[in-house]
């Protein structure tokens, strides 16, 4: 994720923002129930050869990746979905190979987010919502990532997309450009609130205007970018964990949390760290992974 990278991050003020005074009231008109809130905790891909050994056990093969991966985690930041809408015999192999708690988020093709118009005016965005809706209790929340240049006075192109995009599907959505995020913006809230839509939040070192903190549903969508696993990013990580711990607290139903790294190959071992705090100090439903020792093969005990 090249977005917001930095070649430095020793002036980078790491801390969240803090937490909107509108969050409050949102979460309070969330319905109660008995059942434990949810964390999904994932990567970013399932396709790195260089998990063989930890993260996937030693040998194996490329199309067994995805069964391995569900195994370790319980959702993935699905980025192959922006490149191209997947047939009907990809979506059963997904979801036929993944463990039944495993939840996909698709990322709305390239098609439609990086178009003028959102896909409006045309079958684009039924045709992948067609497709999508094939993974049936595996089809976690999508997101679309609008495109840098997409600025506020877009707004009615967004309100369009919003309204055709059909209700049964989850949907978070990243804006990147500034104009969203100046003191006291709240338009792209109150439409996504309006659409029951939920926001994307980034953490990353160069836009510390995306950390945005706003929540719309009882739904959040983390993206959190790391750098080599420096210090920073287990603090922040804890940071997070207690966060969450307020929004939980507060009404908050769901997040998923998606780490990132350069090259996504430590990516795992922070969603691991991130998994064992947030069971450490959440009361939540979440599982983690439990990886392969490189030289012995066997998986390495979590406790």
């Amino acid at each position: 994720m090249k977005f917001g990278k930095l070649p430095s991050i020793d002036l980078v003020d790491f801390n969240l923002s803090p937490n909107p005074i509108e969050n409050e009231a949102l979460l309070s008109q969330i319905p109660k129930t008995d059942k434990l809130p949810k964390l999904y905790v994932g990567c970013t891909g399932w396709s790195m050869k260089e998990w063989i050994g930890t993260v996937y056990p030693k040998s194996t093969k490329t199309k067994d990746y995805l069964k391995h991966y569900s195994r370790q985690f319980n959702t993935i930041e699905f980025n192959s979905t922006h490149y191209r809408i997947p047939s009907p015999e990809n979506i059963k192999k997904w979801r036929t190979e993944s463990l039944e708690d495993f939840k996909f988020c698709p990322k709305i093709p390239q098609s439609i987010s990086h178009s003028l118009e959102l896909g409006n005016g045309s079958d684009t965005i039924k045709i992948f919502c067609e497709a999508i809706v094939g993974l049936e209790e595996k089809l976690g929340c999508c997101f679309m990532q609008l495109p840098p240049y997409f600025d506020k006075n877009r707004i009615v192109i967004l309100e369009a997309f919003l309204d055709q995009f059909p209700d049964n599907i989850q949907l978070a959505v990243e804006a990147r450009h500034e104009s969203w995020f100046h003191p006291g913006e709240n338009a792209l809230f109150d439409l996504l609130q309006k659409y029951n839509t939920s926001t994307v939040i980034t953490d990353v070192a160069g836009r510390r205007d995306v950390l945005h903190q706003r929540l719309t549903n009882g739904t959040a969508m983390v993206r959190f970018v790391g750098n080599d696993l420096h210090p920073t990013d287990y603090e922040r990580a804890d940071s997070w964990i207690a966060q969450l711990k307020t929004w939980y607290q507060q009404g908050l139903k769901k997040v998923y949390f998606f780490t990132h790294e350069p090259d996504n190959i430590q990516a795992p071992e922070m969603a691991d760290y991130f998994v064992k705090a947030a069971q450490k100090e959440l009361e939540v439903e979440v599982r983690g992974p439990s990886f392969y020792d490189i030289n012995e093969g066997r998986q390495i005990s979590l406790f």
